[in-house]
């Protein structure tokens, strides 16, 4: 018999380096253009906030500093964190009457703004009637509107009322000119809420007025807190309008007391104090949007996706 034959294995050569695996120049190039583009937006960034946040700490070094020591040290950190130019700019300089008085002007302006424009935006938006469209649009014309143009028929409007240089004249006046904008802010979300729940509101026996401030204002929150925060900060820092409409030094609101503190004092300028007194107007705006940044980082997001 013939032996079958014998059958070897032949051992198999495995590459001793590895197969450099190909790359797209594509997508090379796409990797390198946004590590650039990052790299850039970083620097920027940074540069933007030392831009913002360098005069701030400059003024608030210099509030615990004398007149002497900003003079003569104008960038160097205070030597003790002393209070005194906060409590001569709050009582010599009168910054505590001019601040209650812009929380006054301020916080009555704020609520009746909100009111009124969250009931006329829920209106425009929700209800059909013959010149909605008009009115939505009068809206829309009254933010192009430059402020200045009205102060003249203002100032005589408000003369022949009564209401010149007094707080609900101030008051009124902030309400107008914040009106449009909020209507035009809310009527997006009003636009967008579900109708199903107001007609099973309706159909459960709830009015129109219940509906509204049960149902439509609870679910146009995120709206109204932003718009509100946008509010606030216009009106703090308003400044021609109070010093066109309100001449009275004891209704004076913090702009007006900022921009009256040097002439005061006339040549002999207290800078330590009036720095004091700049912390004093920018701390209420600080506070408020960093207490409220989330919200209205959430709000501007939810409004941008209805």
């Amino acid at each position: 018999m013939v032996a079958a034959p014998a059958f070897r294995s032949v051992p198999i050569a495995t590459p001793t380096k590895p197969v450099a695996q190909f790359e797209h120049p594509v997508a090379k190039r796409t990797i390198w253009t946004d590590k650039t583009v990052a790299t850039i937006s970083h620097i920027a960034l940074i540069a933007w906030v030392v831009i913002i946040c360098a005069p701030l700490l400059w003024v608030l070094m210099s509030s615990f500093k004398t007149t002497q020591q900003i003079f003569a040290s104008p960038f160097t950190l205070p030597t003790s964190f002393n209070f005194d130019n906060y409590v001569s700019a709050w009582t010599s300089a009168s910054i505590g009457t001019y601040f209650f008085n812009t929380v006054i002007v301020v916080g009555f302006a704020l609520a009746i703004v909100m009111l009124l424009g969250s009931m006329c935006a829920y209106y425009l938006a929700r209800y059909e009637f013959r010149g909605s469209k008009i009115i939505y649009y009068l809206m829309l014309a009254g933010l192009t509107f430059p402020i200045f143009l009205a102060v003249v028929p203002l100032f005589q409007t408000l003369r022949g009322f009564g209401l010149l240089n007094t707080f609900p004249g101030l008051i009124l006046t902030y309400v107008a000119f914040a009106l449009p904008f909020t209507v035009f802010f809310l009527y997006a979300f009003f636009r967008t809420l579900p109708q199903e729940i107001a007609e099973a509101a309706m159909i459960d026996g709830a009015g129109p007025w219940r509906i509204f401030f049960t149902i439509m204002l609870p679910m146009a929150k995120p709206g109204i807190a932003s718009v509100a925060i946008f509010n606030f900060l216009g009106l703090w820092n308003q400044f021609l309008l109070p010093i066109a409409l309100n001449t009275n030094t004891a209704n004076y609101v913090l702009s007006q007391g900022m921009a009256s503190f040097a002439s005061q004092a006339g040549y002999a300028v207290n800078f330590g104090a009036l720095f004091a007194a700049v912390v004093i107007t920018v701390l209420p705006v600080l506070v408020t949007y960093i207490i409220f940044q989330r919200q209205l980082q959430g709000s501007v997001q939810t409004g941008m996706l209805k």
